[in-house]
Formats: structure tokens, sequence, C-alpha cells
């Protein structure tokens, strides 16, 4: 028997084969696709739905793409080519025809478009969290898969559709920033594969990187700055493993005019710490909630953890949202570090992923 989704739709026992020639059948029939991904969205999840939705037109689908609030693309995104294709969240229709996730885990992780997706008729999923909650009535989920984009490019060549540079830039941006511009361990023969032919349809890798990591305003520095002087390490934590973690007020960020999704790289500085196997950025959103980023160098299973307080992500890099104080987080996240669900203390880093 199917079993029902927390969407209502069905799992089904269909082969992987079917699923994809299944997802191709769906596209071609459908009169009007609607494209979304999670919120607050990163290179892969913007990057994959804005390719994607450049195939679409070239196939002359009726198409266009959305994220829930806050609806405000990352600066450190705004060069990716397709964003005319954006459209309001409020204009999606209540229950699509036809519908396809990119980069989400889970129906909340595309917030107010959670709606519109569990009430799609048909709603193709295309993710590689290992946490993805399986969701959909076409799932194209591979956690083997180094980022979203891998799964992207699948399907767009299934489509039949030949790689523009406008339809490979947003899968290279979706690739590089997955695998940590390729240093993760994540980065397979295959994934290079995949780069070299991003790069023939003409990307250009150097405008990429810089635009993805190379760029900020002034304000960022200082608020990095104060971010790092406040840094705490904690060598006892996380069984002896060393744990370093930080903060970044909403206070912090109005004072030098920085948004919060400027905030991204602020992690990549602080998990440089030698001595520290996990780092945490507690980062107060706009709405005064906390995100909580976490990044493992290998040997803790920081997905895991994030996971069981309701939030998700991969082995190595994972976080999750909560109301209560950064200094009650940290409490909490040290507490399950050194429990049986965070403990993979001796396990050799298989792969890496933001």
């Amino acid at each position: 028997m199917p079993v029902p989704t927390a969407a209502g739709h069905a799992r089904d026992g269909a082969s992987e084969q079917d699923r994809w020639e299944r997802a191709v059948r769906l596209i071609e029939a459908a009169g009007e696709v609607w494209l979304a991904c999670h919120v607050s969205p990163d290179g892969d999840a913007l990057g994959s739905m804005l390719a994607f939705g450049q195939a679409l037109r070239t196939l002359g689908r009726r198409c266009a793409a959305s994220f829930g609030e806050p609806f405000t693309v990352p600066a450190s995104l705004g060069f990716l080519p397709g964003q005319e294709l954006l459209a309001e969240p409020g204009r999606v229709p209540a229950a699509p025809e036809l519908m396809i996730t990119f980069d989400a885990a889970s129906l909340e992780r595309l917030g107010s478009l959670a709606g519109p997706a569990g009430r799609a008729r048909e709603l193709i999923v295309i993710d590689h969290h290992a946490s993805n909650t399986g969701f959909g009535t076409v799932r194209l989920v591979d956690p083997a898969a180094a980022a979203t984009a891998v799964l992207t490019e699948r399907l767009i060549e299934r489509l039949g559709v030949p790689l523009t540079r406008d339809i490979a830039c947003g899968l290279y941006a979706g690739l590089a920033s997955d695998t940590g511009s390729f240093k993760y361990g994540s980065t397979t023969p295959e994934v290079h594969g995949m780069a070299g032919r991003l790069l023939a349809a003409g990307v250009r890798p150097d405008t990429v990187g810089r635009e993805l990591w190379d760029r900020a305003p002034f304000g960022y520095l200082q608020v990095l700055g104060g971010a790092l002087g406040r840094a705490r390490f904690e060598p006892e934590a996380v069984g002896g493993l060393g744990l370093v973690w930080t903060t970044i007020s909403r206070a912090d960020r109005a004072a030098r005019d920085v948004r919060y999704d400027q905030l991204e790289g602020v992690i990549d500085q602080l998990r440089r710490a030698d001595e520290a196997e996990v780092a945490v950025v507690c980062k107060e959103t706009d709405d005064g909630r906390w995100y909580v980023s976490t990044r493992s160098k290998g040997r803790v299973d920081v997905g895991r953890v994030c996971v069981e307080l309701g939030g998700g992500g991969h082995r190595l890099a994972a976080a999750y949202t909560c109301d209560c104080t950064p200094a009650a987080a940290i409490d909490r996240l040290r507490e399950l570090l050194t429990s049986p669900v965070g403990d993979c203390a001796g396990t050799p880093a298989a792969r890496e992923t933001s």
C-alpha cells in the first residue's frame, strides 16, 4: 500500500528509471509549470531552479519560479541569468497543475509555498539531501549527488535541451556552491566531468567564483570582524574534539547596513580553526529568530543533530532555526554533539556539501 506523505501525496514503488521517465512525461504534457526552491536560497537552490526554468522556456513551456518570503535574491546570486522568470510567492496558484521543487528536503523548507506544493496535482521533487522527508508524487532524490544541480542537469538532458551558456551558468553556480568550489569530499571525477561540460558551454569560472565568494560590502568585513572577535572556543566540547562558535545579531547587522543574506560566508572563516571539529554560527534573522548553522570537518554528523532539532542538511553541513537564545541553542547543541545522535568520532569524511 502507498504511504501518504504530509502533503497528501503517496509514495510509490516506482523504480528510479520509471521516476525519471514519468517526470519527463509530466513536463512534456503540462500546460504550465511552477518552480520553487527553499527559502533563503543558496547557489544550488536558485541556480538549479533558474537553469531549469530557462530549459523549459527553450521547450516553449509556460513556467515561472518563486521561493517563500523573504522574496529577495541574495546579493551574491544577483548575477544569475533567468531572473525574469521569478514571480512573487503570492502569484503561485493555490493548487498548481505541476510544480517542481529544487533543493528542498521537506515541505516546510518551502516556507509560504509549502501549501501550493502540497496541493499540487503533481509534485516533482529534485533534491540531494539525505534528510529528505519523501514528499511529492515523483521524487528525483539522490543523497549521493554532490548538488541538486547534478540532478537538474540530468533532467535537462533527458528533456533534450542543449546546454546554453545561461543554463550552464546556473548549474555551475549550484555545483561550485555545494562542493565548496570543488574542495569538499563530494568532488568526484563525475563532478569535474560535469564542470567541464558547463565550461564548454561558455561558463566563466573566474566570474562565477568572484560573484559567489570574493565580493562583499565593507560593512560585511566589519560584521565579520565583530563575529570573529566574539568567537568562543571550547576544547572539551564534542567529546574533546573541540567546538568553536559565535553569534551575529540583528543589531550587529543594522549598525553596518548588512543584509542577513550577506552572512553566508562567516562560517567558512570560523571553521578554519584547527583545534575545533565543529563550527557553529548563530545568526539572528529579520523576524527575530535564530538560524543556527553548523559545520563538521568529518568526524561528527551534524546533519543528524540538526534533524533532531527540527532542521536538516548534510552530514558535514546542516542548520536549524530556533526561537531560544543563542546561549540556549549552544547548550542544546553541545549536549547532542556528545550524545549518540551526534557522535561519529573516528568515522572518516565520506562527502561534504553545503
